[in-house]
């Protein structure tokens, strides 16, 4: 057993991990409907449980090269990692996130060397996927984090469910024996959600009135489709133009159905009204959806009575004088197996004008919230919601308290004292908050109709709230998306899933800069510079849980919004749009919380931090990122050396929101340790050096292990940085030590190099093409620069052109195009082959024919297919410093794709019964 005298032995997480089983269980999580902790209650970029397991599991287990008492040789500690892997593999499964036996096995492995385990904590816990995965491990989790939501969120995970663990519920004692966890908590929550439901539905129930369909039949309201009017500033018109983006209601094949508007131009001003077309009766409309009038990114829209364009300066005015109203569109109504769409109703718009809330959220937007909507009028909570969502919204934020003290009655009717039964009560009525602060997310103003799927998105589709024209409505006493009763299902389900034999947990509020005592293990998600105000976003739930829950945690609610003050962020707000001073508070903050980490963190256990921060800052020496500069700065000035990095993928490369940003699919996980204090000190040439000798290395394993190409520059930093922090010094030639900043654009030369070295393993062909398309990507260039180009390489245009990646004409020359290729092309038959027409065969089989196809091709394609994978990272790397992100977009996929393109080209295409 290890002594905390001893020198620390090296973890596995230092020396190998399963990374594509962690990365694959990781994505696939992401997809997972029921029972996963975003479902409880949103926070912004949540980490994956696979891969906290993993990372914590790892953390703690001695790597077997410490052990050569067991395994004296390299083969048997291999073979002891192999076993450690598998064990790995079966705990970031999801559907062994409750399994006892495995995660016992699990706990045990990491008892196996220490006498004690130390407690979990995560100084930055916000949506808590660190200290709950601990606590799935069997480990004692502390999470803290200065904003109450978060705490909120925490407790609702780590430290409420064990309290009550076993416990049968209130409203179903004698329905089963036996409660594991937190099952008896979950079916409690469900029975006074339906509660409140009944009683809200009593009092205000009349506000949503039921839909008349076509045969004289009523069905209750799904969602009644809004769009936002101005008055048109053609002065002969001034109807109420409405600000519509898209037409469409449903876009599903044989279900169409869109919106037509019609102008009664017989009054004054003229009258705009919708009526609904579309496939109806399994009759398919022969119509055409008409254009909407939104014109142009932003506020600028058509007026659809005259056709004069509103500019943006107009709608912004005047909204915020005031005169910013919404028209109905349409009505969803609940049909037989299938959504029913008709056309709006003076009854059901005169439902909504009648309704009166007794109170409202009049907070001032702040920060992230500020963005776009002040620019409309939009300056408080309060106006992101119609008067019937805020009548509802406070009907059952008042049922909250109601319901507390049903559960008081109740627990003493079944044997509680009053202590536990006001205990418990508290307890379950957080998560019908949770349930109010969800329906605030989905039944708010700036929530939309998914055309596509037929439901409401809510309001948070990003981190921020962006301003939308054509909003959805939902019926919380409906069946269907938005519905109170969905709501409390989603997060009942949460509870269930909860882990069942579960030590305790703690979360608190704190700033991660304050002192703590003892020592625990550390593995943290902290703050990203100026990428995510936490703070300013979450004010956005937190008006509303200090209205359902101020009373029962009066010190996380003891002021008007989440404190902002001491957030570490860099936010130029805050300093009077002063952005040093934004700079400097983020920088002295997180050196402060490092330094405390350095202090509190175990002396035999890494610390592991992730950081998902893409380097943006372009400079003359490279490029280099703020937020990663100061993060890797706390670090090393606190006295930390980089001792293992991994790239744990979070989401899938092809997702909408990667399309032409080409957004970071993974978080680098560094592992750190303290540098020893007889660390060297060396100049700038022998750090170069390193780095030319080592990171190639690195370069070639992450290649081999398909890491995202938009994901290797962070990846990258990793052993590069951990080259640098082994120094104590890195010594200029002037004398100066070297800035982290100066050694992020050194690892970046080198990575450039790395991959520019490769062009030399390429056919001439590929060669050629690759420096065409760094100068012109897919456009034309000069025929004779052309003939030059391939004359230094020993070749002719024509022959490319035989080889089928030139088109030559009229004196020009360009690439053919992706969706110009010969689809009857195939690698085991050309004559020419080369790595250039593999990798754009390949990348459009991928996106346009299926990854068996491109398969087969890696299978047949030879060299030119294994040389296809390096060749896209090179051209991803040129299409990304162009500026060319939907080209860069295209690489990424092909890339993240490539471990099932293995896989499915080891059996040929015919015998999957696939056909070209």
């Amino acid at each position: 057993m290890q002594q905390s005298n001893e020198k620390p032995r090296k973890k596995l997480i230092e020396v190998a991990l399963p990374l594509e089983a962690i990365n694959r269980e990781s994505v696939q999580e992401r997809y997972i409907r029921h029972g996963r902790p975003s479902t409880l209650h949103l926070w912004w970029a949540r980490r994956p449980l696979a891969a906290c397991r993993a990372v914590l599991f790892a953390q703690m287990v001695d790597d077997p090269s410490e052990h050569p008492e067991l395994w004296d040789t390299e083969e048997l500690q291999q073979a002891e990692r192999e076993r450690l892997f598998g064990l790995i593999e079966e705990l970031v499964q999801w559907e062994n996130i409750n399994n006892t036996e495995l995660l016992a096995k699990a706990n045990a492995e990491m008892r196996r060397w220490v006498m004690e385990l130390p407690a979990v904590l995560d100084p930055f816990a916000g949506g808590g996927s660190i200290p709950l995965s601990a606590q799935q491990l069997g480990l004692e989790a502390h999470a803290s984090d200065l904003n109450p939501v978060a705490v909120l969120i925490n407790k609702a995970m780590i430290e409420i469910p064990p309290k009550w663990a076993g416990q049968p519920p209130l409203s179903e004692q004698h329905t089963l024996d036996h409660w594991p966890g937190s099952t008896g908590l979950a079916a409690d929550v469900r029975h006074y959600g339906e509660w409140m439901r009944a009683e809200a539905y009593k009092r205000i129930g009349h506000l949503y009135p039921k839909a008349k369909l076509s045969d004289d039949t009523e069905a209750t309201v799904t969602a009644w489709l809004w769009a936002r009017t101005v008055p048109c500033p053609n002065p002969a018109c001034r109807a109420a133009m409405p600000l519509v983006s898209s037409f469409w209601l449903s876009k599903k094949k044989g279900r169409r159905a869109w919106v037509e508007p019609e102008v009664d131009r017989g009054l004054d001003p003229p009258q705009i009204r919708f009526r609904v077309q579309g496939d109806i009766g399994g009759r398919k409309h022969p119509g055409t959806v008409p254009d909407p009038p939104k014109v142009a990114r932003g506020a600028k829209f058509r007026c659809l009575a005259c056709g004069n364009v509103a500019p943006d300066g107009h709608i912004k005015a005047e909204g915020v004088a005031g005169r910013m109203g919404a028209q109905l569109l349409a009505i969803v109504a609940e049909g037989d197996r299938r959504r029913v769409y008709l056309a709006p109703t003076r009854e059901h718009e005169r439902v909504v004008l009648d309704a009166r809330p007794k109170w409202k959220p009049d907070n001032d937007l702040i920060g992230k919230c500020r963005d776009q909507l002040p620019l409309y009028g939009m300056d408080t909570f309060a106006d992101l919601f119609t008067s019937r969502q805020l009548v509802a919204l406070t009907t059952f934020s008042d049922l909250i308290g109601e319901a507390r003290q049903r559960v008081i009655a109740d627990a003493q009717m079944a044997g509680f004292d009053a202590v536990s039964a006001q205990e418990y009560a508290d307890a379950l009525v957080t998560y019908l908050a949770f349930a109010v602060d969800k329906l605030a997310d989905n039944g708010c103003t700036l929530a939309r109709w998914q055309n596509t799927g037929g439901k409401i998105a809510g309001a948070f589709g990003r981190q921020a709230l962006p301003m939308v024209w054509d909003f959805a409505e939902g019926n919380p006493f409906s069946n269907s998306a938005g519905n109170w009763m969905l709501q409390v299902e989603w997060i009942a389900k949460v509870i269930e899933r909860l882990p069942r034999n579960a030590h305790d947990g703690i979360a608190y509020q704190a700033d991660a800069r304050q002192q703590l005592q003892g020592h625990r293990i550390i593995s943290t998600d902290p703050p990203y510079y100026d990428n995510i105000g936490y703070a300013d976003l979450s004010d956005f739930f937190y008006v509303w849980l200090r209205r359902s829950l101020g009373h029962i945690y009066p010190d996380l609610f003891s002021t008007l919004l989440v404190p902002k003050a001491e957030e570490l962020v860099a936010t130029p707000y805050r300093f009077d749009g002063d952005k040093e001073k934004a700079r400097v508070f983020f920088e002295d903050g997180l050196f402060s919380a490092c330094a405390h980490m350095r202090e509190v963190a175990h002396p035999n256990y890494p610390l592991t931090i992730y950081y998902a921060y893409k380097q943006t800052e372009s400079t003359q020496d490279g490029t280099t990122s703020t937020g990663w500069e100061t993060m890797l700065e706390g670090l090393i000035q606190t006295g930390y050396q980089i001792t293992g990095t991994w790239p744990i993928r979070t989401e899938l490369s092809n997702r909408s929101v990667s399309i032409g940003a080409n957004a970071l699919a993974s978080s680098i996980v560094l592992v750190c340790r303290p540098r020893p204090a007889d660390a060297p000190r060396t100049g700038r040439r022998r750090f170069l050096r390193a780095l030319r000798t080592e990171l190639p290395a690195a370069l070639h394993l992450m290649q081999q292990g398909h890491i995202a190409p938009v994901d290797m520059n962070q990846a990258v930093i990793g052993p590069g940085m951990a080259i640098y922090s082994r120094y104590r010094q890195i010594l200029e030639a002037d004398g100066t030590s070297m800035p982290v900043r100066t050694a992020l654009a050194f690892i970046n030369q080198v990575v450039d190099e790395y991959l520019a070295d490769q062009d030399s393993e390429y056919d001439a062909d590929t060669r050629w093409a690759l420096a065409w398309f760094e100068q012109h990507a897919f456009n034309e260039g000069v025929y004779g620069d052309a003939e030059t180009l391939a004359t230094a390489k020993n070749i002719s245009v024509q022959g490319l052109v035989e080889a089928g990646i030139l088109h030559s004409g009229g004196g020009k020359v360009r690439l053919v195009r992706r969706d110009e290729l010969d689809l009857e092309w195939d690698p085991a038959t050309d004559k020419r082959l080369t790595a250039w027409e593999v990798c754009q065969q390949m990348i459009y089989a991928v996106g346009h024919r299926g990854e068996p196809v491109a398969g087969e091709m890696l299978r047949t394609g030879g060299v030119a297919a294994v040389a296809a994978q390096s060749l896209a990272y090179r051209l991803y790397a040129i299409s990304e410093k162009n500026g060319w992100a939907e080209e860069a977009f295209w690489y990424n996929v092909l890339i993240t794709s490539w471990s099932e393109l293995s896989k499915l080209s080891m059996v040929p295409l015919q015998e999957q019964g696939q056909f070209v």
